[in-house]
């Protein structure tokens, strides 16, 4: 059987049209809020927030509790946390994610060796298996990754203001405790939702790469909204059904194409100067 055939057969299944359909969804919320918190420097919080998604997945599954949602809340206070412990500590941020990074991690591994019943499902959530998602989560994601465009159109402006010049963000009454704490609870819901699709390990790659990736050819905020979009959303349909056809993970498969992107348009753009 062909190529084209596999990718018709594919199409058939009602697996992969869910998994498409949550993939483009997610991918476009995480692409929207990579750009903000690149440009600020502040994508390491999401790598940090990914890690203490595996330690609520591990609290959630041996409870018998929903992981998607018993773990929104608890990142939303990891990341609340995060922001209070670089504010009112002499930490700086990467010192404070790394604190709760590495005890969430601890907690995780504490409760997988005490529970001998979820290790198929952790591994799941470790590393993504969107292709075995269920109806409620497709269900889930969809509202959640909606609420999350939601709001970073609402507060587009202040966020956009932010990222270029706190300063004059500060001089024009911007809320900017607020506005930091909504884009917390945006990030962290959004590392949540997208567990399913690459897991908690590999999340904060597609938060981080269609961002760096369009930097590399936009020169204007706009372009690289848009580019970054695109890019995710490709790495996203284009992972699925290569995993599809070579029987690979989907959540690595997207990583690699979202790294591969990078690698060629960074050459591209060291060979034009």
């Amino acid at each position: 059987m062909g190529v084209f055939e596999l990718l018709l057969k594919a199409i058939q299944y009602d697996f992969v049209h869910k998994a498409l359909i949550c993939g483009i969804f997610i991918s476009a919320a995480a692409s929207l809020l990579g750009n903000f918190l690149v440009l600020r420097k502040q994508s390491l919080i999401s790598d940090g927030l990914s890690h203490v998604c595996f330690a609520t997945v591990s609290i959630s599954l041996f409870f018998g509790l929903s992981p998607l949602l018993a773990s929104i809340p608890l990142v939303i206070f990891a990341s609340i946390l995060i922001n209070k412990l670089s504010e009112k500590t002499n930490l700086y941020s990467d010192a404070a994610i790394g604190l709760v990074s590495a005890l969430s991690i601890a907690i995780g591994v504490v409760i997988i060796s005490i529970s001998k019943g979820f290790n198929i499902d952790i591994y799941s959530y470790l590393f993504g298996s969107i292709l075995a998602i269920n109806q409620l989560e497709v269900i889930l994601s969809l509202i959640v990754s909606v609420i999350v465009i939601f709001l970073i159109v609402i507060f587009f402006n202040d966020l956009f203001l932010l990222t270029y010049d706190e300063d004059y963000a500060h001089i024009s009454k911007v809320k900017i405790k607020f506005i930091n704490i909504i884009l917390g609870i945006i990030q962290s819901i959004t590392i949540v939702i997208g567990v399913k699709i690459v897991g908690a390990m590999l999340m904060s790659s597609l938060i981080i790469f269609p961002a760096i990736s369009s930097l590399q050819i936009a020169d204007n905020f706009k372009k690289m909204i848009i580019i970054s979009l695109i890019i995710s959303i490709l790495s996203v349909i284009v992972g699925i059904f290569l995993s599809f056809l070579l029987n690979f993970p989907t959540g690595a498969t997207i990583v690699i194409i979202n790294g591969l992107i990078f690698t060629v348009l960074f050459i591209t753009k060291r060979l034009k100067k």
